[in-house]
């Protein structure tokens, strides 16, 4: 794997050489959400940036945070949040169309040097004499392609036409894997700019003894996420199978999980004192452009029952046990094989931890300046040129 650095993972130090080579924002303007994961990973790389100079303003979308969310994030930047929808949460495109003003109002207030747009919809129409980042880190068409093996239904091509508007109208493109950066050009041709960037996670689990329970984590109304499969293998499995997050969707969306033991939406920090403690953790996701869970699961040296997809495999290939994701009897196959092995769910999980190593905090936020850099210098070229 690329990326490992084995640098201290709480405090980024950055080399004298790359602090004077590469220019960088001072004040970033991030949109993010409180529904999924692009919270957690705007969170992580918000400290991460603060330990490098890098102030960060929430521009918040969708549905409100939690207090417990709100306090985090003026924790660790500044948060303002808009009576704005996500774009895959809403059916009128036009309700969009305040985003572009909202933002450069933010900018301006804010001295904003550099926009790091979590939607790349969000970067559709804007007119801003500042540099654009934005990251894909799902879309809507490539959920349908590999989700249910077609085409945005015609009501949401708009979708599909604004997120290319985004990548077009960005100075820098990141996608969190190879797998899902490859999906990204099937569905929408090429993307200039585009980079890929890992994800990564903070979290550094506390020195308690495995038990012997399997752990999954995810938005179980998503049909992507695959919780049927994984709740129709508890009832095959050796061992309880607890699924951490919600089971109801902002849009009304519902799965009822019948085997598997359903925890509901949790506190993050609750979620990571589960994880520490699980002997098995697994994922059973058909779409997955990179996967937290997995990897806090790996950082906390659990051994790993994924599914068979892309993105995993050029993750976790050599450090988990894979299983196909349409297949209930695959999953509890390899449960409980880890879980009548002791020996092999230890080696498994330590070659899981070792493997997190390459998606360090510390690789990320380095990463992450590169490509602010390069934002930077092309969104001056082109002012140079007359094209801002």
């Amino acid at each position: 794997m690329n990326g490992a650095l084995g640098v201290n993972q709480d405090r980024l130090s950055l080399p004298a050489s790359f602090q004077t080579q590469v220019s960088r924002p001072r004040n970033v303007l991030m949109t993010l959400d409180a529904v999924g994961g692009v919270w957690r990973y705007a969170m992580d790389l918000a400290g991460g940036l603060r330990h490098c100079g890098v102030q960060t303003v929430f521009a918040g979308l969708g549905p409100p945070p939690s207090a417990e969310q709100s306090r985090e994030a003026c924790e660790t930047g500044t948060l303002t949040w808009l009576n704005v929808p996500l774009d895959w949460t809403t059916e009128s495109e036009e309700r969009l169309d305040v985003i572009p003003d909202l933002l450069a109002g933010l900018a301006a207030e804010h001295s904003i040097d550099l926009l790091h747009l979590n939607l790349p919809s969000q970067a559709a129409g804007l007119n801003i004499d500042l540099p654009v980042v934005v990251v894909s880190h799902s879309c809507v068409v490539t959920w349908f392609e590999t989700v249910r093996g077609s085409d945005v239904p015609a009501g949401w091509l708009w979708q599909e036409r604004r997120n290319r508007l985004g990548f077009d109208r960005a100075d820098a493109v990141m996608a969190p894997s190879r797998s899902h950066a490859d999906a990204l050009r099937r569905s929408y041709g090429p993307i200039d700019n585009i980079e890929i960037v890992y994800n990564s996670c903070r979290f550094e689990p506390p020195p308690v003894s495995k038990e012997e329970f399997v752990l999954a984590a995810g938005r179980w109304w998503d049909e992507g996420k695959n919780g049927a499969v994984l709740d129709q293998a508890a009832s095959l499995c050796h061992a309880r199978v607890l699924m951490a997050g919600p089971p109801e969707g902002p849009a009304g969306q519902h799965i009822a999980l019948r085997n598997a033991t359903c925890l509901g939406e949790l506190p993050h920090q609750e979620i990571m004192t589960l994880m520490a403690k699980a002997a098995i953790v697994v994922s059973p996701s058909v779409y997955e452009p990179f996967g937290l869970a997995a990897l806090e699961g790996a950082r906390a040296g659990a051994a790993l029952v994924l599914a068979d997809i892309p993105t995993y495999r050029e993750l976790w290939n050599g450090a988990a046990l894979f299983a196909d994701p349409h297949n209930p009897q695959s999953f509890a196959d390899a449960i409980n094989r880890l879980m009548d092995d002791a020996a092999m769910r230890t080696a498994l999980g330590g070659l899981a931890q070792r493997r997190s190593r390459d998606f360090s905090a510390d690789a990320q936020c380095l990463s992450l300046l590169n490509v602010y850099a390069r934002a930077m210098q092309r969104a001056c070229g082109l002012r140079q040129r007359g094209k801002l």
